[in-house]
């Protein structure tokens, strides 16, 4: 009975040692910090703390140091005697900054930021709310590395070094946005996205073709929306957010709101907002006369009347609406399989084009009284599944099956004439890609894939007598057409060891084009196009680890824009007295780029960012003077006009060099 007695009481002291609760918090905000791996110092034993950042230290009894880590704080390395000084709570140091950011869009894959050979910016949740952007477009211009153009307050065109509209490519949720009629003029597609439904962006810089496919020559930005969440315990999670914001400059009201709801296997998101833009009024400090609007056109009575502006200052025409719903399901099917199906719809209201509604003729009246893009509509059906299981091939598959449908118009009609054009074009693009990731050993690793992408264009025209109604059949923007991509790639990460890591990649694409030309309105020479061609494309790039705070990255890389319906057969007034016609010869452009960047944290509270690079844009696809049928000029829309079109006609080169820093001052 004493034996026994004597055991049960040693048997009660070792219990708290056994099953002690640990506690990990952040140090300055003593918030809980969920998913802090905790590890021995051979990494024989590793476990996370859960959603409320507490782990039973029980498994670890017999290790004498414990290690705690977590992307974005400092790691610390603890004894047991210390953890039990501490009262079991641990409180970890938030970093600054941190060169080992994940980011998905180098390869489509997370990794880190510091293994990647190109320069990445990302733009967080926190930044988001931080800048409170309108519009996407204005997202990416609150990054100060992208320049944003507008010709209007709905519009932005993004441009990176150098290269704009479709010389650069847009992917939501790892689906390409690029279409078959992206032209080389300003492209508003990016404000179909919904800032408030962005959960992260990221900016690569310099051409990811091996990646990417065409259009990516001058960089790609990445959008990441909110993905659903799943609960941590068997209880239904529910939580969401509304936003609502006025602004003064453009009287703009909007409305947002979004909710999660989630089991442990299934989980669903929905976001609405719904954008209202008057008309923007410019700033009156240091204001030029010739910026200032004094009058516009109003029509009443049948005549187009130009009306004194009561504000100068006020953009008129310039005001528009926007519609923007997601609706987002994720289901864990099993162990191994996890679908996820989402749903993107965006529509704006018709919106003027303000730059056609400044040009004055000799008179100092206005060329245009009507001059407007139809509404934008932009939706997106896609299915994605997603297989994790160790195999000889691969570790982890994603599939994504896509459908899109744009439509987007144009209406114009001149001062004083009866006559209104409407061009209207329709675009279906399917998507299919396979993207694989295998991991052999330590040193190796493997991201290979293939793609499939489909587009079918639908143009037509009318013109609409505003007197009598009349409606005519006209010419339209591009012939009814198919626009189709086929490529496969490969890249290989290689771990020299600590401090070295080498990268490299190839991607064949091969391109289609099946237009049909209507010669109704036009004598073209040709009643077709078929155009089949093959592009492929390289990377190679090398990081070195210099210290835990400082990397080096070089690289060298190939990017090509196969030609697209807009090049091939748009037929459009480029600019009084010029007109663009198709031309069916045309060849994919190729840029050459070499990039050397470094990134470092110095103090622990700066972060300093440079990169130097040189890009060369061979067999470039440019607008040059051009004959239809042995003439240099035909009558179009009752002008004589230069006949153009777009040509492999030069070569470009661009170079720079990119320096940022960054200063956390505190940590508030």
């Amino acid at each position: 009975m004493k034996h026994f007695v004597f055991v049960l009481i040693a048997v009660i002291q070792t219990l708290p040692a056994i099953s002690q609760i640990l506690r990990v918090q952040d140090f300055e905000t003593r918030k809980a910090l969920p998913f802090v791996q905790v590890y021995s110092d051979n990494k024989s034993i590793s476990t996370f703390t859960n959603e409320k950042g507490e782990m039973d230290i029980a498994v670890f009894k017999k290790e004498s140091y414990l290690n705690f880590e977590i992307l974005g704080y400092h790691k610390q390395r603890l004894s047991v005697d210390e953890i039990k000084k501490t009262n079991f709570l641990i409180q970890l140091k938030f970093k600054a900054f941190e060169l080992n950011n994940v980011v998905i869009s180098a390869n489509r894959w997370e990794q880190k930021e510091a293994e990647v050979a190109y320069k990445i910016s990302q733009i967080t949740p926190e930044q988001i709310q931080l800048h409170n952007p309108q519009t996407a477009a204005d997202l990416l211009g609150v990054s100060g590395e992208v320049f944003i153009q507008k010709s209007q307050q709905g519009g932005g065109s993004p441009m990176i070094r150098g290269f704009a509209t479709n010389r650069v490519l847009l992917s939501i949720d790892g689906v390409r946005m690029n279409n078959a009629i992206f032209r080389a003029g300003n492209v508003q597609s990016v404000i179909s996205l919904d800032p408030f439904a962005i959960e992260n962006t990221e900016v690569l810089f310099g051409p990811n073709s091996v990646i990417y496919g065409s259009d990516a020559i001058g960089g790609v930005m990445a959008f990441q929306t909110l993905k659903p969440k799943f609960a941590t315990n068997d209880t239904l999670s529910v939580n969401g957010s509304a936003t609502a914001r006025y602004a003064s400059a453009n009287n703009e009201f909007s409305a947002h709101s979004h909710v999660n709801i989630g089991s442990k296997r299934v989980a669903y998101v929905a976001s609405f907002s719904h954008n209202r833009y008057q008309h923007l009024r410019m700033g009156t400090r240091n204001s030029r006369n010739e910026y200032l609007r004094p009058f516009y056109v109003e029509r009443s009575d049948n005549v187009d009347r130009i009306v004194s502006n009561s504000n100068p200052y006020l953009q008129v025409p310039t005001a528009y609406n926007q519609l923007n719903v997601m609706q987002k399901f994720r289901y864990k099917a099993s162990q191994t399989w996890e679908l996820d199906y989402g749903f993107h719809y965006s529509e704006t209201s018709p919106y003027d084009r303000y730059d056609r509604h400044i040009r004055y003729n000799n008179a100092g009246l206005p060329r245009s009284a009507e001059w407007r893009y139809g509404p934008q509509i932009w939706m997106m059906n896609m299915l994605s599944a997603n297989y994790q299981k160790k195999t000889a091939l691969l570790d982890e598959m994603y599939i994504r099956l896509a459908h899109q449908f744009f439509e987007e118009s144009r209406i114009d009609r001149n001062f004083n004439n009866s006559n209104q054009r409407t061009r209207i074009e329709k675009v279906d693009a399917y998507s299919l890609n396979l993207d694989l990731r295998k991991e052999w050993n330590e040193k190796h690793s493997t991201f290979y894939g293939a793609e499939a992408v489909l587009n079918r264009v639908h143009s037509f025209g009318t013109d609409r007598n505003i007197l009598n109604q009349n409606i005519t059949r006209a010419s339209s923007r591009y012939p009814n057409s198919t626009w189709s991509s086929y490529a496969a790639y490969l890249s290989h990460k290689y771990k020299v060891n600590r401090v070295v890591q080498l990268e490299a990649g190839a991607r064949y694409n091969y391109y289609a084009i099946d237009a049909q030309f209507d010669t109704t309105f036009y004598k073209f020479p040709f009643t077709e196009a078929n155009i089949s061609n093959g592009a492929l494309t390289g990377s190679l790039g090398s990081m070195i680890r210099i210290s835990e705070n400082t990397a080096l990255r070089a690289s060298f890389s190939t990017g090509f824009r196969s030609p697209n319906i807009d090049d091939i057969g748009k037929v459009f007034d480029s600019e009084p007295g010029a007109v663009v016609i198709p031309n069916p010869n045309l060849k994919a452009e190729y840029a050459h780029n070499a990039e050397i960047g470094m990134r470092s944290v110095l103090f622990n509270s700066l972060l300093v960012d440079a990169a130097v690079y040189y890009t060369y844009l061979d067999n470039a696809l440019v607008r040059r003077d051009f004959q239809l049928n042995n003439q240099d000029s035909i009558v179009y829309d009752g002008t004589l006009s230069r006949v153009q079109a777009i040509q492999n006609a030069a070569s470009a080169w661009v170079y720079g060099f990119q320096f940022g820093i960054e200063w956390k001052i505190s940590s508030k």
